[in-house]
């Protein structure tokens, strides 16, 4: 598979950009072999386990003191880059920063009882870098963890990646300035403005970061650590390849709150993780309309099995951004936990203006308990506020195909299935086998526009 091609831009900011130094040792890798219903390439990622380690406090890290702490976190990242390979090590205890951002050839290592806790102050942020929101690039607050064309970068460890959430929850509210900086970002990227021009950065757009982002980065493993409150999207694996989850424990019940949301993103495994969401539990996204278009980059070969959802709107969303296209997914062996305020267990989404595609989506060995709507949706005219705000530039529609759900449960529900396919343009080949609801409340089947649908006993 070609290596995704990172985006070069010069900006009139300054973007934290993550090529190695000159090294004097090569970190090494792990090769993990996936199975799943496709091809399934191999997943490469960092080993640490014979690196030098570099604690903080021996960088000057001083508990409540944001600006040591920042400092110390920095450099010590710096001198683990430059040997090569090595390990940060954040001790126990509660640590106050500001943003991380990474170099390659680093792992960030939580030791038990140690929690990351992450300013809420916007100006902790800045300057701004190239990163997204919805779907659309531009420049923005930094993550609150941000690795922009790294390698071989991981979090590992028992501890805690905490946001405070004093400022960033005020800001969960759309009031007309945001809507308003939404609009504007929407044309910039509708007509193909240069990435730096789109700055969303001021008193008013409220555009909150994501907390983790992985932008233009390869071989990339989270493993152990927990998350608790997010100004927005938990993980974001952004145009990167090569991304192991697991063993996580992820909490957070803001607006916007996903737990995982790979976009763009090639060869990524989620396992044995817990999400407790304000929003979706996994959401596969690629891109939205023209943006998408340009990268051409489909999000692809991505496997979520053995995890566990407490809430969240969906066990699994695809879309709304889906331009660039989403293929060979396979979700297996999850579980929806009863009571669990839950939409779908599987939710398509897409608009007229996406375009992309979705294809090659499997789920089998999902059980959940009562669902607000029903297991599967499939719907083509999903807006949401975008319907009034803005008008449709440019008119895609989105095939999608070959859907199958197998040995999948659920307690109750309004429906089994619902599926809205355009008329001009099916839904195709949607395979439900042995998949069951014990009490359905409406009509088992809601289905518009959809051609080869199989359901077997």
């Amino acid at each position: 598979m070609k290596l995704l091609k990172p985006l070069f831009i010069l900006s009139i900011v300054i973007t934290v950009s993550c090529k190695q130094e000159k090294q004097k040792v090569e970190v090494k890798t792990t090769d993990i072999q996936v199975v799943a219903p496709f091809e399934m390439p191999v997943i490469t990622i960092p080993d640490f386990s014979d690196s030098e380690t570099f604690v903080i406090t021996d960088f000057g890290a001083v508990k409540g003191d944001k600006e040591a702490t920042t400092k110390a976190i920095n450099r010590a990242i710096s001198q683990a880059n430059s040997a090569g390979a090595g390990i940060v090590v954040i001790p126990e205890g509660e640590w106050l920063t500001k943003k991380i951002h990474f170099k390659s050839n680093v792992n960030l290592h939580l030791e038990k009882g140690a929690v990351l806790l992450f300013s809420e102050d916007p100006k902790d942020y800045l300057p701004a870098v190239h990163s997204t929101w919805e779907g659309m690039e531009c420049y923005n607050y930094s993550p609150l963890i941000y690795a922009y064309n790294c390698k071989n970068i991981a979090i590992t460890g028992e501890g805690k990646l905490k946001a405070k959430m004093d400022v960033w929850k005020t800001w969960f509210s759309r009031p007309e300035p945001h809507m308003n900086s939404l609009k504007r970002l929407y044309n910039l990227a509708s007509y193909n403005k240069p990435v730096e021009e789109r700055q969303m950065v001021n008193d008013t757009a409220n555009f909150r970061p994501q907390f983790i982002q992985f932008n233009r980065s390869e071989n990339i493993l989270l493993d152990g650590v927990s998350i608790e409150n997010s100004p927005f999207w938990s993980i974001h694996p952004y145009l990167s390849k090569n991304v192991v989850i697991r063993n996580l424990n992820v909490y957070a019940h803001g607006h916007n709150n996903d737990g995982v949301d790979p976009e763009m993103s090639q060869n990524v495994l989620i396992e044995n993780c817990v999400f407790d969401q304000g929003d979706d539990a996994i959401a596969i996204k690629s891109g939205r309309n023209q943006d998408a278009w340009r990268l051409n980059t489909p999000s692809k070969n991505i496997v979520m099995r053995n995890c566990i959802m407490k809430n969240g709107h969906q066990l699994v969303a695809i879309g709304s951004e889906l331009s660039g296209g989403i293929e060979n997914v396979f979700i297996e062996n999850c579980k929806v936990v009863d009571g669990a305020k839950m939409f779908h267990l599987v939710f398509i989404k897409t608009n007229e203006r996406r375009g992309g595609y979705v294809k090659n989506i499997y789920v089998e060995n999902v059980s959940g308990g009562g669902i607000k709507n029903g297991v599967l949706g499939i719907e083509t005219d999903v807006l949401y506020q975008w319907r009034d705000l803005v008008p449709t530039i440019e008119r895609k529609l989105t095939p999608i195909q070959d859907v199958y759900l197998k040995n999948v449960k659920a307690t109750k529900a309004q429906y089994l299935s619902k599926i809205t396919g355009q008329e001009e343009l099916p839904v195709k080949n949607i395979v439900l086998d042995h998949v069951e609801v014990d009490t359905i409340i409406g009509e088992k089947f809601l289905h518009e526009n959809v051609l080869d649908l199989s359901v077997l006993p």
